[in-house]
This record gives C-alpha cells, sequence and structure tokens, in this order.
C-alpha cells in the first residue's frame, strides 16, 4: 500500500479520509475540502493511505496554523488518525517519519502538536506520541498539553498564546462552542445536532465558527476543530456531545 499527498489539482477527485461515509456532513466534508485548497497555499500538506481508509496526517508551518500557539520554525501537526483495521501495522510511524523528513529538509527547529494530557477525542494520541521522543512543552488547566519534537535542544521552546491560559471562556451563559471547517464533522453536528440538543434542554447556544487564522490564533481554546464549554467551563473536544443521545453523559462526566 503506498500514500499520496493531495493537491489543488487531485483534490476533487480524492477523498479526504473523515466523513466519506456520512452522507449527513455533505456539507462538511466539501467545506474541509474547501478548507484545505487554500491552505495548500501556505505550505499545509494532507498525506494519506491510497486506500478508502481513515489514515492521514494533516502539518503546516506552526506560523500559519489553526491553533493559538507560538512556534516559529517548528512544523505543526494537525489531524493524525490511523484507524480501524490499520492499527499496528507501522502506518503511524510511516507517516510521522514523512512529517520528520519534510520538516529536516525545510530546516525546521523540530516538530509540534496540540494534544490532551490524557488522550482527548478527535486529537492525537498523546502516550503514543510521547513514546516517539515528542516532549511536553507546557499544559494548561483545562486538560492541553503542547509537545515537541525536538531536532536540536534550544531555549526558545513552543508556548501557548495568552488566550488560552486562564482556561476560561469569555462568555459564561449556556453552552458556547468553538469551532471550525477543519474536521467535516463539525458543521453539520454544531449546527443541527447540538441546536435541537439546546433547544430541547432550554439551554442558551452562542456558536462562534472561526473563519481565519487570525481568529483561530487568539481563541480561547487549542482545540479549535471543535471545543464546547458550559457555563464558562470547559467540557469537551469531543463531537459526539452534540447528539442528543450523547449530551447528558459526556456533561455529566465532568
Amino acid at each position: 500500500m503506498g500514500y499520496l499527498n493531495l493537491t489543488k489539482e487531485n483534490i476533487g477527485s480524492e477523498h479526504i479520509c473523515c466523513g466519506f461515509s456520512d452522507k449527513k456532513c455533505s456539507e462538511g466534508y466539501e467545506l474541509k475540502k474547501q478548507w484545505l485548497t487554500k491552505e495548500f497555499d501556505n505550505g499545509y500538506v494532507f498525506h494519506r493511505l491510497d486506500e478508502r481508509a481513515k489514515v492521514f496526517i494533516e502539518y503546516g508551518p506552526a506560523e500559519r496554523a489553526w491553533v493559538p500557539v507560538t512556534a516559529p520554525g517548528y512544523m505543526m501537526i494537525g489531524c493524525f488518525w490511523v484507524s480501524g483495521k490499520y492499527k499496528e501495522k507501522g502506518h503511524g510511524k510511516t507517516l510521522l517519519h514523512k512529517v520528520t523528513e519534510t520538516a529536516k529538509q525545510q530546516r525546521k527547529a523540530g516538530l509540534v502538536t496540540v494534544v490532551g494530557t490524557k488522550k482527548f477525542h478527535f486529537m492525537s494520541d498523546t502516550k503514543w506520541l510521547l513514546g516517539q521522543g515528542f516532549e511536553i512543552c507546557e499544559s494548561i488547566s483545562t486538560g492541553f498539553s503542547l509537545i515537541s519534537l525536538d531536532f536540536k535542544k534550544t531555549n526558545k521552546r513552543p508556548y501557548f498564546n495568552e488566550s488560552v491560559k486562564n482556561g476560561e471562556c469569555p462568555l459564561k451563559k449556556g453552552i458556547v462552542v468553538f469551532y471550525s471547517n477543519r474536521c467535516p464533522y463539525s458543521e453539520f453536528h454544531v449546527r443541527e445536532s447540538l441546536a435541537e440538543t439546546a433547544r430541547k434542554r432550554k439551554l442558551p447556544l452562542t456558536v462562534v465558527k472561526l473563519e481565519t487564522v487570525e481568529q483561530a490564533q487568539s481563541a480561547p481554546t487549542p482545540a479549535t476543530i471543535f471545543s464546547l464549554y458550559l457555563d464558562g467551563r470547559f467540557v469537551t473536544t469531543d463531537i459526539s456531545v452534540c447528539m442528543d443521545s450523547r449530551f447528558d453523559k459526556i456533561v455529566g462526566t465532568k
């Protein structure tokens, strides 16, 4: 099995792994493709297994990453996913090696990514990445960590931007969601599923869609794909919380 990079020339005919079998999220799927197409001009890369599978990695220059992190000279890893029957077959290491080689060719200082201090939904496997040589640069109270794989020792390690340091959402009433089109699932489940879930519970709902890199880099959450707050308190990165059948269980565990 081989791998391929998506480009402006082939993205119209190639799948992007997530959401290709979920018809409800077809709009979000196309919006993610549009987002990728724009980001290709900023050095962003979508590298995946050349199969109909969820085996891929996304990465690009940290200076243009859609996360509130300062990491000049680093390569930022976005989504990184190996699922189902493709696990434990070496794909994760192969994809990570691809990013490492690309970053070294571009003379980057290293790799950096945002993870859960403990594993968070829709985020990379923290324990696995630490096992590959990543180290924690910084952790914050909401349960996120910034980790890096440095190619050489430096005194200027990556750090979270001030917007996330206090761990609070500036809006304190009801449900508040921050999301972007970095994920094909977010548009439908925020606009449709969560709207209905909030309505049933008579909870105020505020939706903040991050539509520029500047907005993402100044967001109050490091998880700009999807983050849900309740009464100003961070709850989850798990998009399934939007669903009526999942909301109470997930919110009730926090």
